[in-house]
């Protein structure tokens, strides 16, 4: 294996149990039902407490255009990679490669379908902190999205890497959808547990962005993919971001309740541009963004 791909060992400790994390049932919430919402609002809450992460089931998200999206997924990772390197995704840049997916149609429907979600758990997220119910989804309605696609193919030597390394995502909110593989893992009780996938459950992480909006409440996710010796592993990733001019502060309510703010105000394209420019996200991404951001330039 080249070095450039092998990892550190400190990095390479296995995942040896399986996260019992909760699943949100939203089959309540779309249809209204309070004692469901104050259930599902609770889950949440314990979950974000502690980790920052669970899946959701009767999402509302139809499950043919998930397989339409893996799909089309499929087809573009088995084109030469002549044909992929055509799109390839340039230095400082966050989009590439996937852009080149041959029917932008099933993308497009995708992601409005993941935007409508995202702003439903806002409602979710908003109502587990104590604040106002629409505080949340109104500050994402005009937001920005990221969509990406992963695939992680075989690895002979997964012991010696990682598809991808422990890190935060320094968006809002993560939507993810993961094929039946597995290599998912989460960093909880300090250690790394594995997650199952589950057919028709979205996987959901809070990002450093949302982090800041909870005024620290809420954690962000700290999270790895594995690799598989012997199969190809695919997921889809939707990234909910505020709208790259908007102030990204959390509600007086909780910081008055909290006493101080933790983070100072930012935008999400300082963070963007922190990330692209001079930080590859890792575990420590919002602490040494706000060194950054408070510093003399």
């Amino acid at each position: 294996m080249p070095r450039r791909f092998v990892w550190p060992k400190q990095d390479l400790v296995g995942a040896h149990q399986e996260l019992t994390e909760p699943v949100v049932d939203l089959e309540g919430f779309f249809r209204g039902d309070e004692e469901a919402i104050k259930q599902a609002s609770d889950i949440i809450k314990a979950a974000c407490l502690q980790h920052g992460f669970f899946q959701v089931i009767n999402h509302g998200v139809d499950l043919n255009l998930i397989s339409l999206a893996h799909d089309h997924m499929h087809n573009f990772f088995k084109l030469p990679t002549c044909d992929k390197l055509r799109v390839r995704r340039m230095p400082g840049s966050i989009w590439g490669y996937s852009s080149g997916h041959a029917d932008r149609l099933v993308y497009l429907k995708y992601c409005e379908a993941m935007k409508g979600l995202s702003l439903s758990i806002m409602e979710l997220l908003a109502i587990s902190l104590g604040v106002d119910r629409g505080y949340y989804k109104s500050f994402f309605e005009d937001g920005c999205s990221i969509m990406r696609c992963n695939f992680y193919p075989p690895c002979q030597e997964p012991g010696l890497t990682l598809g991808t390394g422990p890190h935060r995502d320094p968006t809002s909110l993560t939507i993810l959808h993961q094929d039946q593989v597995g290599g998912l893992e989460v960093f909880s009780d300090n250690v790394w547990q594995t997650v199952r996938p589950r057919q028709s459950a979205l996987v959901i992480n809070i990002g450093d962005t949302f982090m800041a909006l909870s005024n620290g409440t809420y954690k962000s996710c700290l999270h790895r993919a594995v690799v598989n010796k012997y199969e190809e592993r695919r997921s889809l990733a939707f990234f909910l971001c505020p709208k790259e001019d908007k102030v990204v502060r959390p509600p007086l309510d909780l910081v008055c309740n909290q006493g101080r703010r933790m983070y100072p105000d930012f935008t999400w394209s300082d963070l963007l541009h922190f990330t692209q420019k001079y930080y590859r996200a890792d575990d420590a991404t919002l602490q040494n963004f706000t060194k950054w951001i408070i510093s003399p330039k």
